[in-house]
């Protein structure tokens, strides 16, 4: 295994979470794929999406993963994480793709990257997985 190195000390940073259904599109595409593909294409350092178990939108309705009551509309979480400037300039392609729907939180961070010895890491030669920068 190869232990990655820490960047000296951690930069401040802005994280930006988008709630959404699961079953959102956005021109028949899954609209978490069309946050990460816009985040990646914006050159932000990174995004992540995550599945939620249970949870309630706008609607009121709770959605659940529980056996008995199988939901297919599964609160999704999309994070990304830049610098406040590269997320705050990111912010208008949100307007356009949640017009029928979404929540977004800004939270301040600190972030860290971790890249890998002797650049053998991706394609950008960060061990930061997809998304990372170099």
């Amino acid at each position: 295994m190869t232990h990655g190195t820490a960047q000296p000390g951690g930069a401040p940073a802005l994280r930006l979470t988008v709630l959404v259904g699961e079953e959102d599109v956005w021109h028949h595409k899954p609209l978490y794929a069309e946050i990460v593909h816009r985040a990646h294409h914006a050159g932000l350092a990174g995004a992540a999406v995550f599945r939620g178990v249970e949870g309630f939108g706008s609607s009121g309705i709770v959605h659940t993963q529980r056996l008995l009551s199988l939901s297919e509309e599964l609160p999704v979480a999309i994070v990304v994480v830049d610098t406040e400037e590269r997320v705050r300039a990111f912010l208008p392609q949100l307007d356009e793709l949640l017009a029928d729907g979404g929540l977004v939180t800004l939270d301040p961070c600190e972030m860290i990257s971790y890249r890998r010895r002797g650049g053998t890491g991706g394609a950008n030669g960060t061990g930061a997985g997809e998304g990372g920068r170099g």
